[in-house]
C-alpha cells in the first residue's frame, strides 16, 4: 500500500470508529475490514477462480447445498467454463470475482472448489472494489491464493473452510451455522471420535512447544502461499498466528518450503504456529526422507513460540472455518484456538 492510501484509508478508519460497534471498531483500528454478517434468504454468488470441475454434478450439488443452507444463489458468468485445467480464462475467473463483490445483492462468495490457476488472477483483481465492498468469501486449498491477497491489498477478513462441492457433512454445516448465522465466538477444539480405541488415535493434536499466544489468523495451503514469496500478495506475518495445511506433498517439498517461509523471514515474526493435517504427505521411493517431526524440529522448535500441530485444518472430510485476519488466543497445550473479536461487521 503506498502512503498516500495508506493515510486515506487511516483517516477513514478515524472518523468511522466512533460509529462501530466494539468488535468492528478493534478490526478497524489494525486496518482490517469485516464483512457484513450473513442470513438465510440472502444470496451468495458461486464462483470457479481456480480448475474446472470434471463433473457437472459437483456444480449442481454446490448449488444445492446453498439452498440447503437457506440462501439464494447466483453463479458467475463462466463458473461452469473450461480452458485446459482451469475454469475459463483468467480474466473471466478474475471477472466473476470482481462481479460478485461489484453486485450489491450478493452478501457472500463461495468458490466451488480450489485446485490450481487463483495465483494468475492476483493482478486482475479490483481491490478498491473489493474494499469498498466487504463481504463474506469462503473456500480453501488453492483459494488460498485469494484469501492472502485480499488480506494483503485490503485487510478483508475471509474464511478458509469448506468449498461448494466438497462435503458438507453435520460437521460442517454445524461450523458454518455457529459461525455465519449464530455469529460465534468460536472455539476451535477437535472432536474426538468413537474408534473402539483404548486411547483415541483420530483426530489428535500433538504440542510441539506449549504456550498461549494471541494474534490475527494468516495462512492456509502451505504450497500456495510459499508460491507467493517475493510478491505484493502477501500479508504481514509480524505477530501473526500462522496456520498451515497440505496434501499430497512428500516431506522433502515441505521441508523446502519451509525452508522458504525461513529464509523471507516469516517465520521469525509470528507469534504462534498451528499446523493442521498433511493429507498423503509420505515419502517416496529413494534413500530414505525428513519425517514431519523432523520438519517441525528443525523450522518451528528453534522459535520458542507456542506451537501444535493436527488441528482439523486441510484437505479432510471434517474441517474448521477459519477467519483469515481474525483476532485469536491460540493454546498450544490444549490443541485449540479461539476467537477473541467478532468477524463480521455491526457485531
Amino acid at each position: 500500500m503506498d502512503r498516500r492510501r495508506f493515510l486515506g484509508s487511516t483517516a477513514l478508519a478515524a472518523a468511522v470508529l466512533p460509529l462501530m460497534g466494539t468488535g468492528t471498531a478493534q478490526a478497524a483500528s489494525r486496518g482490517h475490514l469485516l464483512p457484513p454478517a450473513l442470513n438465510k434468504g440472502d444470496t451468495v454468488g458461486l464462483v470457479s477462480p481456480s480448475s474446472a470441475s470434471s463433473e457437472r454434478l459437483s456444480l449442481q450439488l454446490a448449488r444445492e447445498v446453498m439452498e440447503a443452507l437457506g440462501f439464494k444463489v447466483k453463479t458467475g458468468a463462466h463458473y461452469d467454463a473450461r480452458r485446459g485445467h482451469l475454469a475459463g480464462t483468467d480474466a473471466e475467473r478474475a471477472g466473476d470475482l470482481n462481479a460478485m463483490f461489484g453486485d450489491r445483492e450478493v452478501k457472500a462468495i463461495i468458490c466451488v472448489r480450489g485446485g490450481s490457476g487463483a495465483a494468475r488472477l492476483l493482478p486482475l483483481l479490483d481491490y478498491a472494489s473489493i474494499r469498498a465492498n466487504p463481504k463474506v468469501l469462503l473456500g480453501y486449498s488453492d483459494i488460498t491464493a485469494l484469501h492472502c491477497a485480499i488480506q494483503a491489498r485490503t485487510g478483508l477478513v475471509t474464511f478458509h473452510g469448506q468449498i461448494g462441492a466438497g462435503s458438507w457433512n453435520r460437521f460442517n454445516v454445524d461450523q458454518f451455522d455457529r459461525l455465519f448465522f449464530k455469529r460465534e465466538l468460536m472455539q476451535y477444539t477437535n472432536i474426538s471420535d468413537d474408534d473402539d480405541e483404548l486411547v483415541p488415535r483420530s483426530n489428535r493434536t500433538l504440542t510441539l512447544r506449549g504456550g498461549t499466544a494471541r494474534g490475527e489468523l494468516v495462512g492456509g495451503n502451505l504450497t500456495v502461499l510459499t508460491a507467493l514469496a517475493g510478491s505484493p500478495y502477501l500479508p504481514d506475518f509480524k505477530d501473526k498466528i500462522l496456520f498451515l495445511e497440505d496434501v499430497a506433498e512428500a516431506p522433502y517439498r515441505i521441508d523446502r518450503m519451509f525452508s522458504t517461509l525461513k529464509l523471507m523471514g516469516a517465520l521469525d515474526q509470528i507469534a504462534g504456529f498451528i499446523f493442521g493435517e498433511c493429507s498423503d504427505c509420505t515419502p517416496g521411493d529413494g534413500y530414505g526422507s525428513l519425517t514431519l517431526d523432523q520438519i517441525f524440529d528443525d523450522y518451528i522448535m528453534p522459535l520458542k513460540i507456542p506451537a501444535y500441530r493436527g488441528a482439523m485444518i486441510g484437505h479432510i472430510k471434517e474441517q474448521f472455518i477459519v477467519p483469515v485476519g481474525g483476532m485469536v488466543e491460540m493454546d498450544a497445550d490444549a490443541g485449540s484456538f479461539r476467537l477473541l473479536e467478532p468477524v463480521f461487521s455491526g457485531s
